[in-house]
C-alpha cells in the first residue's frame, strides 16, 4: 500500500521532527510512505476574510495538484468522522481489499481546507474533537497509521 500525506506548512519544532522521523521509520515495513509539504500562503496577521479565503483557495490548488488522480483521499477535518484506532485499522483492510492501494491523507493549514479539497475527498476524518497544531496533527496521524498496521498484523502495541 502507498500512503501519501499532503500537509500545509513545514515542521519547525525539533521534537516534532524527531517524532515524525521515528514513525516514518517504523512505517517502512508496512507501507510506502511519502510526505509532501505544501507551502502555506503568506498573508498579513490582520487579513480580511476575503484575503484569508483567497489564501485557503491557493493552498487548496497546491494540495489538489499534488494528488494522483487515482488516490483515495482522506481529509483530516474537525467535522469529519471520529474513528477509533481499531476502526482505522479495519478501514485500511477494507481499502486494500477494494483495491484502494494509493491513499492520500490531507492536513490543511491554519485556515482549514478549501471547499475544492473537501469535495475531492472520499472521506473526512477527525482525529479528535480537540484542536491540535498542524505539525502535531502530522505526528498524531503517523502514529495512528502505525498503530493501525500493528493492529492489523496482530502485533503488540495498541494496548
Amino acid at each position: 500500500m502507498q500512503i501519501r500525506i499532503v500537509a500545509v506548512g513545514k515542521i519547525k519544532e525539533r521534537f516534532l521532527q524527531e517524532g515524525i522521523a521515528e514513525f516514518e521509520k517504523r512505517l517502512r515495513p508496512y507501507v510506502k510512505l511519502q510526505v509532501i509539504e505544501i507551502a502555506d500562503e503568506k498573508r498579513p496577521l490582520s487579513a480580511t476574510p476575503s484575503i484569508e479565503s483567497a489564501a485557503m483557495e491557493k493552498e487548496g490548488e497546491r494540495i489538489l495538484s499534488s494528488l494522483p488522480e487515482n488516490s483515495f483521499v482522506i481529509a483530516l477535518d474537525l467535522k469529519g468522522q471520529p474513528w477509533s484506532s481499531i476502526e482505522l485499522s479495519e478501514a485500511f483492510r477494507e481499502w486494500e481489499l477494494a483495491g484502494n492501494n494509493q491513499l492520500a491523507f490531507i492536513i490543511g493549514g491554519d485556515l482549514g481546507l478549501s471547499p475544492a479539497v473537501v469535495s475531492r475527498s472520499n472521506l473526512r476524518l477527525s482525529l479528535s474533537n480537540m484542536t491540535f497544531t498542524h505539525p502535531m496533527t502530522r505526528l498524531l496521524l503517523l502514529e495512528q497509521i502505525y498503530r493501525a498496521f500493528r493492529i492489523l498484523r496482530g502485533e503488540p502495541y495498541h494496548k
